[in-house]
């Protein structure tokens, strides 16, 4: 690993340990970060703490990590956007849901040259393709139902 590559990974490391792990529930073994912090703020938190998601995504392109792991990298970045859409319960599904540090583990696994992805990596990224064409296709068939029975001569 040069310096370039551990100097970036040691940055990632330590904004990622700050936005999702820097501080303990007392008595609990319950940890979390900025994230759901800055989530309370309506609107804003949501576009800050996907930032860091967007510099993670951005170093792993650059360090080399295979195409299906970014992929599945950009898929825990969007649960997790997703999640703290909704007010409140988005801020506690923050606190369970780390994709900050998932990210950052999937980035230390595959930064080396000549690492491939997983089967596990694979199969998460083909199952989220076949679920969103899924509801996809639900709606689809859906509207076309509306729109036939909308329209549909009179009988």
């Amino acid at each position: 690993m040069t310096i370039d590559r551990a100097q970036r990974i040691a940055f990632l490391r330590r904004w990622s340990r700050l936005m999702d792990s820097a501080y303990r529930v007392p008595g609990t073994s319950i940890r979390f970060g900025w994230d759901p912090i800055v989530g309370l703020v309506p609107g804003v938190g949501d576009v800050a703490t996907a930032s860091f998601a967007v510099t993670v995504l951005y170093h792993a392109y650059r360090l080399g990590v295979p195409g299906v792991v970014l992929i599945r990298m950009m898929l825990n970045a969007l649960i997790d956007l997703a999640a703290g859409l909704v007010p409140m319960a988005g801020d506690l599904a923050d606190i369970a849901w780390k994709s900050n540090s998932a990210n950052l583990a999937l980035l230390e696994r595959h930064e080396r040259p000549g690492v491939k992805p997983t089967s596990g990596d694979w199969a998460i990224v083909l199952f989220s393709i076949v679920l969103v064409g899924g509801a996809l296709a639900l709606v689809l068939t859906s509207a076309a139902m509306m729109i036939y029975t909308l329209f549909r001569p009179f009988v």
